[in-house]
């Protein structure tokens, strides 16, 4: 079903993972995407490259460090610019790493707080003309752990759960015409940087057995919670979808 037809989806973070999923997904209900990228230049490419071949000038690239608040309007503009309008905005881009307590440095404030809180809100406020316009909506990418903390992990917590405000009070200000809402995803997929091995393994399983479902979740999951935000739920703002197996449930 070509739900989104003539929207354009600009989504964060969206050459691998969790975001190319979401780019897919929004791409085979008819929408044209714009695949924000930092480095990872060749796969963004090559996700577009495969959804152009699908439908011709469906799909877009755009480089930014989301660090550079500055830059941010200008991005923005760009995508309009490129695309013609916007209608959907996905904060997926995200750090993620251990902040020890006694070996916390500014620079690790700076970092998780900057892709994880700062950059959707200048983000958001830039988009929001444009959302405005076309009764647009905005996906936050928050986390279980904005609610349940993380071991080691303080400031990334900390940053998932200003998040998690910002989500209810853009979707406040935002109002009538914007709708804001977030997805917070539970155990779907190890960040990279793990190695492997049989102690990674158990202590992905001792996360797995804290849920109710027993078993991991997948990228799919995320994306389908996501295009219900957007085509499903013209009712709803200011709320936060947990995607977690049922993980919050649980001590």
């Amino acid at each position: 079903m070509q739900k989104l037809t003539g929207k354009v989806a600009l989504v964060t973070g969206a050459a691998r993972r969790i975001g190319a999923t979401t780019v897919r997904m929004l791409h085979q209900h008819g929408a044209t995407v714009v695949i924000h990228y930092r480095n990872s230049e060749k796969d963004a490419d090559k996700l577009c490259a495969e959804l152009n071949k699908l439908r011709s000038d469906s799909c877009y690239i755009q480089q930014a460090e989301l660090d550079e608040i500055a830059s941010l309007e200008k991005m923005i503009e760009d995508v309009v610019t490129k695309v013609g309008r916007l209608d959907i905005l996905i904060n997926n881009a995200s750090s993620f790493f251990p902040t020890k307590v006694g070996e916390i440095k500014e620079a690790d404030w700076d970092n998780l707080f900057s892709s994880n809180l700062k950059a959707p809100l200048f983000l958001s406020q830039a988009a929001a003309p444009y959302l405005e316009k076309s009764q647009g909506c905005i996906i936050n990418m928050v986390d279980i752990h904005a609610e349940r903390p993380l071991a080691e992990h303080p400031v990334y917590c900390a940053a998932k759960a200003g998040l998690l405000m910002l989500t209810k009070s853009l979707a406040k200000e935002l109002g009538p015409h914007v709708r804001v809402n977030g997805v917070s995803p539970g155990a779907i997929l190890w960040p990279e940087t793990d190695g492997e091995g049989a102690e990674v393994t158990l202590e992905h399983q001792a996360l797995l057995d804290k849920t109710s479902l027993k078993r991991e979740g997948s990228p799919d999951d995320i994306a389908k919670a996501i295009l219900f935000l957007i085509c499903n739920a013209p009712y709803i703002t200011g709320h936060i979808i947990p995607v977690d197996g049922g993980r919050l449930l649980n001590q």
